[in-house]
């Protein structure tokens, strides 16, 4: 457990980054739980060396003297950390399968952490973040991509629903937040495109195509018959929210009504402009488009690890091997830096490698 100061500075923190730096709720939660877990690492009571063993995880790895460092005690005060503390937990860390993208994430939380405090004291100015390889996504066929959207049967709202999440995650490359943040007022649909609020409150304009507005418009009008199925519940329930309140007089107790009146009125107010929404009318929520995915996955037969964000990777590479500008394609993920989007030229590079293998004159059979 974090002490009163340490939970204090933690939260100041988390607001610095959410209202200074714009960070995404997401974001900002891996920082707070990076930064948290490295606290109460070095603030546990007993010896230092014991002080994960309040963790199954990384008890294994902290035995007393396994970095050398066994004499470190657990501190009271951010000024009494230093490299040795992070040194330590990180190492402890690595012993229990972090790996190396991980680590240079917790290091820059933890970076960024005791620069905010601004006190002189960073434990991470002497500890180097390790060299990552660079990683190229997986990415799905045209084919595939086409297999899990024809998968969805469009019968009912959900299924209309679904292929319009489909359709909009391939066709714009959105993250899966910025496809359930979308609003009705963010379609321009007249003019093709859309508009998308990306990391750090960034907005930016995406083409869509016409595919994908014929599946959102499709499920706008079952989305429509969904909110006034809805409201009309909600009347119903404040008429008996409303009796019940008679009963009440003559001594009679209706539990339940007010709570759920409250919860249909905030499924109310979230329909109002949210495009996705869910079976009762709420906000679609993160967890749920990873699911629409896996299951559409499976019905359409593939083997591959797919998730909302591969769309993302196989809309970007797509455009990179049939000859679209690296800045286009930068524009339309909204990424900060080019040199995130070149990742695309090298797995587009990759299919181009085997397809030149596979097909070589005197390859091995």
């Amino acid at each position: 457990m974090l002490n009163d100061t340490f939970k204090i500075k933690v939260d100041e923190f988390c607001d610095f980054m959410r209202l200074e730096r714009s960070l995404s709720p997401n974001t900002i939660a891996a920082y707070r739980r990076d930064v948290k877990g490295f606290l109460e690492f070095v603030s546990a009571p007993g010896p230092f060396g014991g002080a994960a063993q309040c963790n199954s995880d990384l008890a294994s790895a902290t035995a007393p003297g396994r970095a050398g460092d066994d004499d470190l005690e657990p501190v009271g005060r951010l000024e009494d950390i230093d490299e040795r503390y992070l040194g330590y937990y990180l190492s402890a860390r690595y012993a229990n399968g972090l790996n190396e993208r991980s680590q240079a994430r917790m290091i820059s939380a933890i970076n960024a952490f005791f620069k905010f405090l601004e006190n002189g004291i960073n434990p991470c100015e002497k500890i180097d973040a390790p060299k990552q390889s660079r990683h190229l996504p997986d990415v799905l066929s045209v084919e595939e991509v086409v297999a899990i959207i024809e998968s969805v049967k469009t019968l009912d709202f959900e299924g209309k629903r679904n292929r319009a999440i489909l359709e909009m995650l391939y066709s714009c490359g959105l993250r899966v937040s910025e496809l359930v943040d979308l609003r009705l007022e963010d379609l321009f649909f007249k003019d093709g495109f859309i508009r998308v609020i990306g990391k750090g409150n960034r907005q930016r304009l995406v083409p869509v195509g016409e595919v994908a507005i014929e599946a959102v418009e499709s499920y706008i009008s079952s989305r429509w018959a969904l909110i006034q199925s809805v409201k009309q519940g909600r009347g119903k329930s404040r008429g008996k929210h409303l009796a019940g309140t008679e009963a009440d007089s003559k001594g009679l107790v209706t539990s339940g009504e007010p709570k759920r009146r409250r919860s249909i009125v905030k499924i109310v107010q979230e329909a109002d402009g949210t495009l996705f929404l869910n079976r009762r009318g709420g906000k679609l929520t993160r967890e749920m488009v990873f699911t629409v995915v896996k299951r559409q996955v499976e019905a359409a037969g593939i083997q591959k690890k797919v998730s909302p964000h591969t769309f993302r990777h196989s809309f970007a590479t797509h455009l990179v091997e049939n000859g679209a500008d690296l800045r286009v394609v930068q524009d339309m993920l909204g990424h900060s830096s080019i040199l995130t989007t070149e990742i695309y030229t090298h797995v587009s590079s990759k299919q181009w490698m085997k397809d030149i293998l596979d097909h070589h004159p005197i390859k091995r059979k």
